[in-house]
């Protein structure tokens, strides 16, 4: 085959996998994804915004915006801060917060067999 010339089945041949990312979009933009999934499990796990920030590698700003972000967006908020003061303060997922994590698992399990079907039929598996 001429050089710059490609072969249709030899870039079929290279496609190894259908891929796909998901969100949830709210009024504001993003409500929830994967990025936020994380951020809530670790305030479950360290009951602070600070602490799972930390864990994450993110500035504890961007943290609290998304937080913010996902109690403006939703009915009943996902987190609840307590303030700060001698005893320190400290946050914690709500129910509708833990709701929300199960749900968005339950998602991507649904979306990941949906994306391994797709790859099936394909014949890329």
């Amino acid at each position: 085959m001429p050089k710059g010339k490609s072969n249709h089945k030899q870039s079929v041949d290279r496609i190894r996998r259908v891929r796909g990312r998901i969100w949830i979009d709210g009024p504001e933009g993003t409500f929830i994804g994967w990025g936020r999934v994380n951020l809530l499990e670790q305030i479950r796990e360290h009951g602070s915004i600070t602490k799972a920030a930390k864990s994450l590698e993110m500035a504890y700003r961007h943290a609290w915006d998304l937080v913010d972000s996902m109690n403006r967006q939703s009915e009943r908020p996902f987190v609840e801060v307590s303030a700060g003061g001698k005893g320190g303060g400290g946050a914690r997922v709500t129910e509708e917060g833990e709701k929300a994590i199960r749900l968005f698992r339950k998602f991507a399990e649904d979306f990941k067999i949906f994306l391994e079907r797709e790859q099936k039929k394909l014949g890329l598996s």
